[in-house]
């Protein structure tokens, strides 16, 4: 038996709020969590106190329910606690009551209202963001018929047992038919646990069709990126039809399964080229545009990104080839960790320098960061910068975020992670 689960044994003998732990803190992230993060970093407790119902001098399960307390004992909140964890502490409530079955029911639902009051209908939507929805380490995504779910932590990941059965029972009235387990993401390693996926609840099939914008996708729900599908660009996708000149050629590099190629289609553009280095993501893409009546409209190309613009910027150059009305950049995370910053703005600099010289006059180039430490001004100077290195003058015209169906805490910039802007290239 893994500690994860005989943590959940735990809790389901004794209840959480009979055992946890007292987290004594230390002044600067007392004030940090008095001022809204729900993070405390192993670097900065400064005791574990056995609490209510943990026995003296038993090791402790990660996830085990913790009480965090700041100086003189000041009550600070209440969360879990993992002891083999850089990221230590994830607070779930500032209130001093149990983190119970009721606590988890009343969280879920309060994320699922969110999504019915702005996304009414929805049926291709984020029904729980962790952190925003004051959900740490938890995340739902809903592709029609099939609910899909990640444990990202050890607190929810002991809790697993407990947190499917009431999604389970609160989605089921609005169709869901089947839950989907995909705990198969890198971020457990630093949690300590293992890669996991699986059938959790009902009927699951290997692939579900969605729709979104009035176009039908394709996801692959037990091996696809992520949940299956790029849900928080959903509304960005929809705002292609301001941008899309009817008859222009539209270049979509990193296009995954063509979801923004497709849309670009959808708007009128005459020719599309999607560019990925996945072979799969590539022939889902074209699957994905046949499936919608777009195929003639749309290529899509197995190759390496910046080798891909390089070549294409030499031969625009050469006028051996013409501009596009407009350029799509949604590149993976450049910066999975504050070390990769450096790094990933010479890499989002390169890609934005060389698609702002495919734009012609007058297009766009709609790029994107999903690197939550690439913050929105450090964003906007590299793209600066890579303006002035091209040569090219432009406008921003806009800037988007996620759809509200993935919210950030305003607390908490870090779950600020996608940002998109839109810049219209001078004459």
């Amino acid at each position: 038996m893994t500690n994860a689960d005989g943590n959940e044994a735990r809790a389901s003998r004794h209840g959480p709020a009979e055992s946890w732990v007292d987290v004594y803190v230390s002044p600067p992230a007392e004030e940090r969590v008095r001022a809204g993060s729900l993070w405390v970093f192993e670097g900065e407790i400064v005791r574990v106190d056995a609490g209510g119902g943990w026995p003296e001098g038993e090791s402790l399960s990660p996830g085990v329910e913790a009480r965090v307390l700041g100086r003189r004992g000041r009550f600070l909140g209440r969360g879990y606690y993992n002891p083999a964890a850089n990221l230590a502490v994830r607070l779930l409530s500032r209130q001093d009551a149990p983190i119970d079955e009721a606590f988890w029911r009343r969280r879920l639902e309060a994320a699922l209202a969110w999504r019915h009051q702005t996304l009414p209908g929805a049926t291709a939507v984020r029904l729980v963001h962790g952190e925003a929805d004051l959900l740490p380490g938890l995340v739902v995504d809903r592709y029609g018929p099939v609910a899909v779910v990640q444990f990202l932590t050890a607190g929810t990941d002991a809790r697993r047992r407990l947190l499917s059965a009431l999604l389970w029972d609160l989605l089921q009235p609005l169709g869901v038919t089947g839950l989907y387990e995909r705990s198969d993401v890198s971020v457990r390693k630093l949690e300590g646990l293992e890669a996991r996926s699986g059938v959790l609840q009902g009927q699951v099939p290997p692939e579900v069709e969605i729709e979104e914008n009035g176009l039908r996708f394709r996801v692959d729900v037990r091996g696809g990126q992520k949940t299956g599908y790029y849900l928080d660009q959903k509304l960005n996708r929809a705002r292609l039809a301001a941008y899309v000149k009817p008859g222009e050629r539209v270049l979509d590099v990193f296009c995954h399964t063509g979801a923004f190629a497709l849309h670009a289609a959808h708007y009128g553009a005459a020719q599309v080229i999607g560019v990925d280095s996945s072979a799969a993501a590539v022939a889902e893409a074209g699957r994905n545009a046949a499936l919608n009546g777009l195929a003639d409209r749309c290529q899509f190309v197995e190759a390496n990104a910046f080798d891909w613009l390089r070549e294409w910027e030499r031969k625009v150059a050469a006028r051996e080839a013409a501009p596009f009305g407009l350029v799509i950049l949604d590149p993976p995370a450049f910066a999975p960790g504050r070390r990769n910053v450096e790094a990933a703005l010479r890499g989002y600099k390169e890609i934005n320098l060389r698609a702002l010289r495919l734009v012609a006059p007058g297009g766009h180039l709609v790029t994107a960061s999903c690197s939550h430490h690439i913050q929105v001004p450090l964003f906007e100077e590299m793209l600066r910068q890579a303006a002035a290195d091209s040569g090219v003058a432009a406008q921003i015209v806009e800037k988007r975020g996620a759809s509200p169906d993935h919210p950030a805490l305003l607390s908490m910039p870090e779950t600020e992670y996608l940002k998109l802007f839109v810049l219209r290239r001078l004459g």
